[in-house]
C-alpha cells in the first residue's frame, strides 16, 4: 500500500474511520447475540476500505451517497451520528427514522444520505434520480451508488447504468464485489471475469480496483467524482473484496465457503494493511494507533448506551410518517 504524499491528518482519519467501522458492526453483533436487535443485520466487516476511501472523496454534506441493505459502513464513512444509528437498529425512538426503519433503511437526509435499502439494487436508480436532479438543478453535486456483486445482474443496475450515461448523469457506480450474493457465488451467476467490463456496454469508463486498499478506492473514486462534476457523466468501479462474516448476523457463512478462502481474506484485512503501512513508513506510532482506538472504543460505549437507555417509540405512533 503505498502511502506516501499524503499527509498524516489524512491517513489517520482513515485509519479511525475504518476502526471505527468494524467495533461499530461488532457491536451490533454482540447486541444481535443479546436479542436487543430486532431483525437482523448485514454486518461490513471486511469491507471497510470502501466506503472510508469513497466517502472521502466526495464533499460530505453536499454531494449524495445511496446504500445497500449492507449500510451501516457508509453511513459511517459519512460521517452520520453513532448513537442516531445505534438507536435505529435497536429500533428505539431517538434514531434516525424513529426506530420504524432499523438496519436496513436507515437515512439520514441531514447528512445527504438517501438510505440503506432492502431491496437488492433498490438504491441504483434512487442515486440516478438524485443525479439527474443534481444536473437539472446545476448545483455541482456527484452522486455515490453502492451496492453488491448480485445486483449488477437486476434490471435496475443495466436501465439505470444506461440512462446515467446517455444523459451523462453525475454519478459513480460502486460494486461491492464480496464475491457472495447470500450463498451464490458470483462466478456462478455470471460469465466474466470483472463486473467492471459491463460498462462498455454503456460506454463509461469501467475500473477494477483492491477493494481491501483505501488508498487505491479513494484515489479511483476521487478521479471518477472530479470526472463527474466535471460534466464527463459516470464511472462504473468494481471494488473486489470479502465479507468476513456471513451473509447477515444469523449466518454463520461457513457452509458455502471454504475456510481456507475465509482465511487468505482475513490476511488482506483493510485494517490491518493500512496499520503496517503507517508504521512501517514511521507516519504513524504504536501509541497514535492505541489512542485512535481508544478515542473510537469509548465513542461506540456511548453509542450503545444512548441507544440502550432511549425508548420505544409508543403504538400510537405506527401510523405516524407515512406516504400515502
Amino acid at each position: 500500500m503505498n502511502v506516501q504524499g499524503y499527509e498524516k491528518r489524512q491517513l489517520l482519519e482513515f485509519y479511525s474511520t475504518m476502526y471505527k467501522i468494524r467495533k461499530f458492526e461488532e457491536e451490533v453483533f454482540e447486541l444481535y447475540k443479546q436479542g436487543l436487535m430486532p431483525g437482523l443485520a448485514h454486518t461490513y466487516v471486511g469491507e471497510e476500505a470502501i466506503a472510508t476511501g469513497a466517502c472521502n472523496a466526495i464533499e460530505k454534506g453536499k454531494d449524495y451517497v445511496a446504500s445497500t441493505h449492507r449500510g451501516h459502513g457508509h453511513l459511517i464513512a459519512s460521517g452520520a451520528d453513532l448513537s442516531k444509528m445505534m438507536a435505529e437498529i435497536l429500533g428505539k425512538k431517538t434514531g434516525y427514522c424513529k426506530g420504524k426503519g432499523g438496519s436496513m433503511h436507515v437515512v439520514s437526509l441531514e447528512n445527504n444520505i438517501l438510505g440503506a435499502n432492502g431491496i437488492v439494487g433498490g438504491g441504483i436508480p434512487l442515486a440516478t434520480g438524485a443525479a439527474y436532479t443534481s444536473k437539472l438543478k446545476n448545483t455541482g453535486q456527484v452522486t455515490l451508488s453502492f451496492f453488491g456483486d448480485a445486483a449488477t445482474n437486476q434490471g435496475t443496475f443495466h436501465e439505470s447504468l444506461n440512462m446515467a450515461a446517455a444523459w451523462k448523469l453525475p454519478v459513480v457506480y460502486i460494486i461491492e464485489n464480496n464475491q457472495f450474493g447470500i450463498s451464490v457465488s458470483i462466478k456462478r451467476v455470471t460469465a466474466i471475469k470483472d463486473l467492471a467490463e459491463r460498462a462498455k456496454a454503456y460506454g463509461m469508463p469501467g475500473v477494477v480496483v483492491d477493494g481491501n486498499n483505501v488508498i487505491e478506492v479513494y484515489e479511483k473514486v476521487k478521479e471518477a467524482v472530479e470526472l463527474a462534476r466535471k460534466g464527463e457523466g459516470p464511472t462504473l468501479i468494481e471494488c473486489k473484496t470479502y465479507r468476513f462474516r456471513g451473509h447477515h448476523v444469523g449466518d454463520p457463512g461457513i457452509e458455502y465457503r471454504l475456510q481456507e478462502e475465509i482465511e487468505e481474506w482475513k490476511a488482506k484485512c483493510p485494517i490491518k494493511r493500512l496499520k503496517e503501512a503507517l508504521i512501517n513508513n514511521s507516519i504513524a506510532t504504536e501509541d497514535d494507533i492505541k489512542n485512535i482506538e481508544r478515542d473510537v472504543d469509548k465513542q461506540i460505549e456511548e453509542a450503545v448506551e444512548f441507544a440502550k437507555q432511549s425508548p420505544y417509540p409508543e403504538p400510537s405512533e405506527a401510523f405516524e410518517d407515512l406516504f400515502v
